[in-house]
């Protein structure tokens, strides 16, 4: 997956958590949140590679 795409399915996630949070959809809103950030952060991730 590019970088590109990655940013925009975050940035998606985002407006729909915003979107859902003011249209007073809050379990709705956290659920959207929390898989921004857990996408964000698990694979926007840099691979390391290991040396021997």
């Amino acid at each position: 997956m590019s970088e590109f795409t990655r940013d925009v399915i975050i940035g998606t996630l985002i407006v729909a958590g915003v979107w859902s949070f003011i249209s007073g959809q809050f379990i709705i809103s956290t659920l959207v949140f929390a898989t921004s950030a857990l996408f964000s952060n698990i694979v926007m991730r840099p691979t390391q590679k290991q040396e021997d």
